[in-house]
């Protein structure tokens, strides 16, 4: 069966100049632009009472969009027993540490065994949540701490806020390749790869994207960062440390290869060959409560993987004190 939406906005100012497709994918963040590129082709999105089948075509701003369009009927996911460590929990929301290997959400090529099904399991009545409650997401192999809302006010609020970037800070500890000498800020935009559809680059017409990261530990040729998110792109840290040439350590997709200093021991060498994922840990989460207003922080320990890197980069520092790359 299909569901028939409808969706109304007023074009912000602020879009004007950009193609029809590029705002709509803004206005309405639910639909994949693909979605939304096929409910213009198909004469479903009308601009201020035309119907306009056009995807590049430029808008002005301030016209008035609507959509009528049909959605197939939402995919039933099944409820798995699958343990998660819950930091903390009450009647509102759930605070989880992610393990690395663990994806959120199903989705191509994870079709279950992720933490939604968890949710399923542990929380049956979840499933009038959207999104099982999910309120942001972690990669696959990024480990550390996120938000699960357990009722639909509490997600609301946390959505609200998250959007707003309005209490709700999200801290990472990193460990990058080369050198950095001071900490700073990442404004790029992020959006698709233009021909590696898994990839995300920093692209001109990408949605804002802006992290805030300073130097904690520097070693021989490799950098511990603590990072903060204004934002929350995909890869969002990942993409923006890969664009400063510094991608993180292991990370398969954005040229984290292992990067030996010169005179490194082999035993370092293999650590640093044999850590398979992105060196990324979101350690501190602090939001306020959707509830009770109060405002509430936890933080993640660095996990083992992360701490056995950190130690013999610095036993690698300590033994080759005057040698660099």
């Amino acid at each position: 069966m299909a569901e028939q939406i409808t969706l109304t906005a007023e074009v912000p100012i602020e879009l004007g100049g950009k193609r029809l497709d590029q705002v709509l994918a803004q206005m309405f963040p639910d639909y994949s632009r693909s979605r939304i590129k096929n409910w213009i082709l198909d004469n479903m999105v009308k601009v201020d009472g035309e119907v306009r089948n056009v995807p590049r075509e430029k808008l002005m701003g301030y016209e008035q969009i609507e959509i009528n369009a049909e959605l197939e009927t939402e995919v039933v996911f099944e409820a798995q027993k699958i343990d998660l460590d819950k930091v903390y929990e009450d009647d509102h929301i759930l605070v989880v540490n992610k393990p690395a290997g663990l994806v959120v959400h199903p989705g191509a090529g994870n079709p279950d065994g992720t933490m939604l099904n968890a949710l399923l399991h542990d929380y049956p009545g979840i499933d009038s949540v959207p999104r099982a409650g999910i309120v942001h997401r972690l990669d696959k192999d990024t480990t550390g701490l996120m938000v699960i809302a357990k009722t639909v006010p509490a997600q609301t609020h946390l959505v609200a806020n998250l959007q707003a970037r309005r209490n709700f800070t999200r801290e990472y500890e990193a460990i990058c390749n080369g050198t950095m000498t001071a900490g700073g800020m990442v404004d790029a935009p992020i959006g698709r790869h233009n021909t590696k559809r898994t990839h995300m680059a920093v692209t001109e017409f990408g949605k804002p994207a802006v992290t805030h990261y300073r130097v904690a530990e520097k070693f021989r040729a490799h950098t511990r960062l603590r990072l903060r998110l204004e934002t929350g792109r995909t890869h969002q840290i990942r993409v923006h440390m890969a664009h400063l040439n510094h991608a993180l350590i292991g990370d398969p997709l954005y040229h984290g290869r292992p990067r030996p200093p010169k005179n490194a021991a082999p035993e370092f060498i293999e650590v640093l060959r044999n850590f398979k994922r992105q060196a990324l840990h979101a350690v501190k989460l602090e939001l306020e409560h959707p509830i009770t207003g109060e405002m509430m922080s936890w933080q993640a320990p660095i996990p083992e993987d992360m701490q056995l890197l950190t130690e013999a980069l610095r036993q690698d520092t300590k033994a080759n004190p005057s040698i660099g790359y």
